[in-house]
């Protein structure tokens, strides 16, 4: 088996923390104060975030793409749970289905990454 992980960037990892696990992600590694980096998952889906404080989220160019079974069932979940806050700009934008076969929805955490979702269009 090959994977990727993606690593990214977190002012803060303890508000990281919270913002996934409202999200449904686990911590799979250690409290953030003990390593300064935490390691995230959800079902097969890993994330990694580096300690990074001095990060703006606002210009940040951070971001993934997660595969999902079903985008717009995801994105009902999340819409319920991310709350807009506009000094980081992170917010949740609603599923569009593209011209190359893919249901994409997308979320921008407190730290200012960008995760694309995206499944194959039913």
């Amino acid at each position: 088996m090959e994977t990727s992980v993606p690593i990214l960037p977190s002012r803060d990892l303890d508000e990281t923390l919270a913002f996934y696990e409202a999200l449904g992600f686990e911590n799979r590694g250690a409290p953030p104060s003990e390593w300064g980096y935490l390691i995230l998952g959800r079902g097969d889906i890993w994330l990694h975030f580096a300690a990074d404080p001095e990060v703006d989220p606002l210009s940040t160019a951070a971001s993934c793409y997660l595969y999902v079974d079903d985008s717009t069932a995801l994105h009902e979940r999340w819409a319920s749970v991310v709350v807009p806050d506009a000094p980081t700009g992170s917010r949740i934008v609603p599923p569009v289905v593209t011209d190359y076969g893919m249901t994409e929805f997308a979320v921008v955490d407190r730290s200012g990454n960008l995760l694309r979702v995206g499944s194959g269009t039913r």
